[in-house]
């Protein structure tokens, strides 16, 4: 069965305008342990994304000279251990690279009560995992994760066969899989399923996952904060960060030209206060 696709007013019912009853805390806190001291930018675009996307508040923890990047671009982030309702972790590191601590640290995430963003770098840790999790994987790394989830190699050609890959994956540890592309699928355990066919092509640049990590942390935290936690809130929370980055890629593009131009993962990001006021105030269908 073919997915249906995710659109903006599917999108516009996941979200939440803040309130006059609403504090930091009530709009959702996001957790970050992304970016290394090779690729640092990874953390200031993860950030970046969730700030712009309109969570409460941001923890960041992660390598000094990242924390310092982040500091100077987006001050009002915490570098203090603390609450959070969302991680999201792996962006921007190399699991060859990532020492003993740091994996205990990222297992006890893993092994938490809340839900987490796993990216690039953390997807060696999913098989045995036991919080609730949505993957972010590219082709590539849908194939790795197959592979340490003991699942046989998929075939990667047409979406039909992408959705069902993600699907069985999706069963395989129980949680959400977004597969990125030009066409995002996302899967949930036990058989919930969107397409997502908004962005532009422009979007395939780097860093542009690492913004969706933050924009999907962001949505998540959210979405706990206001009690939807379930398999199925996790996967429309994926499917609306897919749909957010989406149209705020080809904004952003849009903005460069009048049929769209070259733009940076940075322009993605702040394309997204643009892209979330139009949908929370019913203009875009």
């Amino acid at each position: 069965m073919t997915a249906r696709d995710w659109s903006g007013l599917d999108a516009a019912r996941t979200l939440r305008r803040p309130t006059a009853d609403d504090d930091k805390y009530s709009r959702g806190v996001v957790g970050l342990r992304t970016g290394s001291t090779r690729y640092p930018g990874a953390a200031v675009l993860g950030v970046e994304a969730a700030w712009r996307t309109g969570t409460g508040m941001v923890r960041y923890l992660g390598p000094s000279r990242a924390q310092d990047l982040v500091l100077q671009r987006r001050p009002e982030t915490v570098t203090a251990d603390g609450r959070v309702q969302a991680w999201v972790i792996g962006s921007g590191t190399d699991a060859a690279e990532r020492d003993a601590p740091e994996t205990a640290a990222l297992r006890g995430i893993l092994n938490g009560e809340v839900p987490v963003v796993v990216d690039a770098g953390a997807l060696d840790l999913v098989p045995g995992a036991t919080a609730p999790i949505i993957v972010t994987p590219h082709a590539r790394e849908v194939v790795r994760l197959r592979e340490a989830l003991g699942l046989p190699r998929a075939d990667a050609g047409d979406d039909d066969a992408r959705e069902r890959a993600a699907r069985e994956t999706a069963d395989a540890f129980g949680g959400v899989v977004l597969c990125k592309g030009a066409v995002t699928i996302v899967a949930a355990a036990g058989g919930w399923s969107r397409r997502v066919s908004n962005g532009t092509a422009w979007l395939a640049t780097a860093g542009t996952g690492d913004v969706l990590g933050g924009v999907l942390g962001a949505v998540v935290a959210g979405a706990v904060a206001a009690g939807g936690s379930s398999p199925d809130d996790l996967a429309a929370c994926a499917a609306t960060a897919a749909w957010l980055h989406g149209r705020a890629g080809t904004t952003a593009s849009l903005a460069r030209g009048g049929g769209g131009g070259p733009i940076t993962a940075l322009d993605v990001a702040e394309a997204l206060p643009e892209v979330v006021a139009a949908l929370l105030g019913d203009s875009i269908a």
